[in-house]
């Protein structure tokens, strides 16, 4: 891969070497970049010595074996955050990056294995040399040692001020795992009265989003955005030319989109769909994702009517589900853990969306509703997608048409008939001359530098300028300002009497599966993914919710509901029709008598045998 500047002039030589290697072959070959092209902010390798971050067993002797629906650590090694060291997928993940780049594992385990940083394990970019220390994943004492990267004086703890002071170079930004660690491992906690055995400091960034969007905002930082919109390269050999996320291509963007909505700036009462016990208005991350329960923190601690459940569940089932397959026999992997994330995880995803449905004529508007504090789905942009599946049923309970249908022998998922909301990266002319692969949307995802699709579902408070400056647009779809929610129009036979509509979300799509195993030739992780996912139903889809309508009677071309075929209806007709190939305006369903997706003369023919019945 190719780097550039602030001024975004090219180094020529290094130019010409790379379009002379894209040239002379048919697959394109790794463009080595170096460690100093990931360089962030922040505490860097060796900073912290290896001895200082206690490994999470040491915390359990306190915080665990004594409640462990509550405790702290029970629900956090059944987590993804306490699996993160152990990802199959991630590894997979990692392997195509480094394939492509050779150094970008080094990027990679900030987020995934940040232990791999105290460790120095980091500098062995495949991570071969990876122990147990760092599969103990983003683990207790790592969180709590983070100091806010941002000194606030009277909040922040005071000695924080000398840390960041003595660092080379303090983090501006929330991101890209640019944490900052306490070099003496003092942890840091939210309440200002525990009492502990070790010493311990009060800091509200351990209650705030920002600490989140530490990992879970991420930008490529080898691609920078050019003034026109468009981004490309760096320079090879070069530290970012800008720290902050929105100008490096997004890989990620869930502290954003929430950053961005309604809950951060006020904060949603969502009626108790997520938060916890009494909850009512949620606002930060830690709200849903640590849901609040009265139960102790450790077992000699006081009963707190707040605590914050290290649930960390998200949308993982499936990953936690081939952690816990590959590593059945291993003993520092509680299987029984890993179950109840697996199903807070799912749980989690059924509240991620509503669905309302309304007949209009004769088709069904299906409207997702986004009522998660972020977009729909979020997270990592390869492979997720949420999709509509719709069943039209006559009064004998016969399937008369099916859209969006999922076959979970095969794991295909006819997309061309129905909605799928996901975001798809891609590689411009430009990207394709210099690394060799072809242009348009890709699954190297380190390499990528446009965004192909982007139409999932925006949260509450949305705003298309502040995401599109924060490089999370909508691509693909239009969302008007404030919009959380996406209607979707569905023709429905005549004789339908039943309408059946499901939402589903996938973690992987087979597609992305098999470009991971075919795109494998360094090590073992892209054939062991493949495997885990046959032996897991092939990444079967979690259904988030479903609904249906019983239709009232309708009539094809009675488009104002009065029960005949007229000359008002005749008016619609004639705005409805867009020609043979176009497709159906909103609203004109009930005008297409051939459910082809248009209305056109073939329509007009069936109008006409209807209205001259009336």
């Amino acid at each position: 891969m190719l780097r550039r500047n602030q001024k975004h002039a090219l180094v020529d030589g290094v130019l010409m070497v790379c379009l002379c290697l894209a040239a002379d072959r048919l697959s394109a070959q790794t463009v080595p970049l170096t460690l100093e092209d990931f360089h962030l902010p922040g505490t860097q390798v060796g900073d912290v010595a290896a001895t200082v971050i206690k490994t999470s067993d040491n915390c359990a002797a306190c915080h665990g074996d004594f409640d462990p629906p509550n405790e702290p650590y029970n629900t956090w090694r059944g987590s993804l955050m306490g699996q993160a060291g152990r990802d199959p997928l991630f590894y997979a993940q990692m392997t195509t990056a480094n394939q492509d780049t050779g150094t970008a594992g080094y990027f990679c385990m900030r987020c995934h294995v940040p232990m791999s940083f105290v460790t120095e394990h980091a500098y062995n970019v495949n991570g071969s040399t990876l122990d147990s220390r760092d599969r103990d994943g983003v683990n207790c004492h790592l969180c709590h040692s983070m100091v806010d990267p941002v000194y606030r004086t009277g909040v922040s703890p005071p000695q924080d001020e000398a840390i960041l002071n003595a660092l080379s170079e303090v983090p501006a930004y929330y991101g890209n795992s640019m944490f900052v660690l306490d070099p003496t491992g003092l942890r840091r906690g939210p309440y200002a009265d525990a009492q502990t055995p070790h010493a311990f400091a009060q800091s509200d960034f351990q209650l705030r989003g920002d600490l989140c969007g530490t990992c879970h905002d991420v930008g490529n930082v080898a691609v920078t955005r050019q003034l026109d919109g468009t981004y490309r390269y760096n320079n090879i050999n070069e530290a970012t030319p800008t720290e902050n996320l929105a100008n490096q291509f997004p890989l990620e963007r869930t502290y954003t989109e929430w950053k961005l909505s309604a809950f951060a700036s006020g904060g949603v009462d969502m009626g108790g769909r997520f938060g916890g016990d009494g909850a009512g208005v949620v606002s930060t991350c830690q709200d849903c994702h640590m849901p609040r329960t009265t139960a102790q923190g450790c077992f000699f601690g006081p009963v707190r009517s707040d605590l914050a459940k290290h649930d960390f569940a998200g949308a993982s089932a499936w990953v936690l589900k081939i952690i816990g397959l590959y590593y059945a026999n291993d003993t520092e992997v509680d299987q029984a853990s890993l179950a109840e994330g697996q199903a807070r995880a799912v749980s989690m995803v059924k509240r991620a969306a509503s669905l309302e449905l309304e007949q209009m004529c004769g088709s069904v508007r299906a409207r997702v509703i986004n009522e998660s504090g972020h977009k729909l789905p979020t997270g990592h942009i390869e492979g997720r997608r949420v999709w509509v599946n719709v069943q039209c049923f006559d009064a004998q309970n016969t399937l008369l048409r099916e859209y969006g249908h999922y076959d979970p022998t095969t794991a295909e998922l006819d997309e061309a008939s129905t909605t799928v909301y996901e975001m798809h990266v891609g590689l411009s002319e430009y990207a394709s001359s210099v690394t060799g692969f072809a242009a348009g949307v890709t699954t190297h995802m380190a390499l990528a530098d446009v965004i192909e699709k982007d139409t999932r579902i925006p949260p509450r408070g949305f705003d298309n300028s502040l995401y599109a400056d924060a490089g999370a647009p909508a691509v693909g779809i239009q969302y008007a300002d404030g919009q959380f929610w996406d209607d979707t129009e569905f023709w429905v036979p005549d004789g339908t009497t039943r309408v059946d509509v499901t939402l589903y979300y996938q973690t992987a799509t087979k597609h992305y599966i098999e470009a991971l195993h075919s795109a494998n030739h360094t090590d073992h992780w892209g054939e062991t993914l493949y495997q885990l996912w046959l032996d897991t139903g092939k990444g079967a889809p979690i259904k988030i919710t479903s609904n249906e309508i019983v239709l009232v009677p309708f009539m094809r071309g009675d488009a104002d509901y009065n029960t005949e075929v007229d000359l008002l209806d005749f008016e619609q007709l004639t705005q409805c029709m867009r020609g043979p190939s176009a497709a159906t305006p909103h609203g004109c369903n009930c005008m297409d008598f051939m459910g082809n997706g248009s209305v056109d003369l073939s329509d007009f023919a069936g109008f006409q045998s209807v209205f001259a019945m009336r």
